[in-house]
């Protein structure tokens, strides 16, 4: 005979049954919610992100092409000139950034018009094409030889450049071709630049072409007296004008400076001032044919001297002409949904370079953090420590890479 089951037992069974069923409904609105929730939460982070954008690029600067006759003639061919193999390091170094400047010291005039070295330079169109090669695409053309082999030379110069694909600055053809604003782009990051030099050798620029060569005279040792110095602040602030607005990035390339010094002059510290309260980005400054400090001024990047670059130029003191240097610099563009944009400088980097060579053959120009340095330059380490140290200028914020260790 069965036995039943007591009323005890199944109002048990009951009670348990009604409790697991709650335990699951509750479960299944908590997971229901929870993932809705989170749905929410990443759609949220998905239109943040669509709401702020960021852009890069990464810009380098190298210092004079100075280009002697005893460079050109050894690199000299049966049917020209070839200078690519000088730059073979740089090729390789220069590879991984968007934008890389260098100033054309000595303006390239041509063959046709005759070679000519120190003091009256001009300069074969293959340099140029040897260093596009090697990656450069912003070129500064106002310097105080600009003006060495008069206008047909810069006239040459200009067509030589006017269908390459390279930002000059500095030296016109005419007004219209000076007031034009040359604005370039890369990854959304537009910017353009600028470039004066402080004189021309004593060379009168021919009358009514002053668009030829962009000159910032400087005389004497107090700008705060000099008239004409004071007054050319003007034209410089209406260039600036023209087109601060237009462009994410504004760069001042400047030729000024006392030659073979390594300290900035006072017209070097008021004109990087007064470029900076006019809201220029960077500066970039060549002519003393060695190296000077880099520093900032709020936001803008100023850097006094980046040296030679390439030449033949006879040493001075202790390699000082032989030694340059590359700056390199990340620029980020953050846009929002409103339009707002902003633009950040980071990840300063300061690179020394060594020009080679032996009874003036066999040009090389090499970074010093390429492990090859040691070949050419024994005393490597010893003039790292010295020009590191004059490009920091006991600023704790400016570091100078360091020679690679084989």
């Amino acid at each position: 005979m069965k036995k039943r089951r007591g009323k005890g037992k199944l109002r048990k069974d009951r009670i348990t049954l009604l409790i697991l069923s709650f335990l699951i409904i509750t479960f299944g609105i908590y997971y229901l919610t929870n993932k809705k929730e989170n749905n929410l939460l990443e759609d949220n982070k998905i239109l943040e992100e669509e709401k702020v954008k960021e852009y890069s690029i990464n810009l380098i600067m190298g210092g004079d092409a100075l280009i002697h006759d005893k460079l050109y003639n050894a690199c000299k061919t049966e049917d020209g000139y070839d200078f690519k193999p000088v730059f073979t390091y740089l090729k390789e170094y220069l590879k991984d950034y968007d934008l890389a400047y260098y100033n054309q010291e000595t303006v390239l005039g041509g063959t046709e018009i005759g070679l000519s070295s120190y003091p009256a330079f001009n300069s074969p169109y293959e340099v140029g094409d040897a260093l596009i090669d090697a990656g450069f695409n912003m070129v500064s053309l106002a310097t105080n030889h600009t003006l060495d082999r008069g206008e047909k030379a810069i006239l040459n110069s200009i067509n030589y450049w006017k269908d390459k694909d390279v930002l000059t600055a500095g030296s016109y053809s005419s007004l219209e071709d000076r007031e034009e604003i040359r604005i370039k782009e890369v990854n959304n990051i537009k910017y353009t630049m600028l470039n004066y030099t402080y004189g021309t050798n004593g060379i009168n620029v021919p009358s009514g072409k002053e668009y030829l060569v962009n000159i910032w005279p400087c005389n004497g040792n107090n700008p705060d007296n000099d008239t004409k110095y004071q007054e050319y602040k003007e034209v410089v602030k209406k260039d600036i004008e023209r087109v601060r607005g237009k462009v994410d990035i504004l760069m001042v390339a400047m030729h000024w400076g006392v030659e073979y010094t390594h300290v900035p002059t006072s017209y070097q510290k008021d004109m990087a001032q007064f470029l900076s309260d006019n809201g220029v980005d960077i500066i970039i400054g060549t002519h003393p044919h060695v190296v000077m400090p880099v520093t900032w001024i709020g936001d803008t990047l100023v850097i006094y001297s980046l040296g030679n670059m390439i030449s033949a130029q006879e040493t001075k003191v202790d390699e000082n002409t032989t030694i340059g240097l590359l700056t390199s610099i990340k620029i980020t563009k953050t846009v929002e949904d409103n339009n707002n944009t902003s633009i950040k400088l980071s990840d300063l980097n300061n690179e020394l370079i060594y020009t080679y060579y032996e009874n003036y053959t066999n040009f090389k120009v090499i970074p010093f953090s390429h492990p090859d340095i040691k070949i050419y330059l024994n005393d490597c380490e010893r003039l790292y420590n010295k020009y590191s140290n004059i490009v920091k200028d006991n600023n704790d914020n400016i570091s100078v890479k360091p020679i690679q260790n084989d």
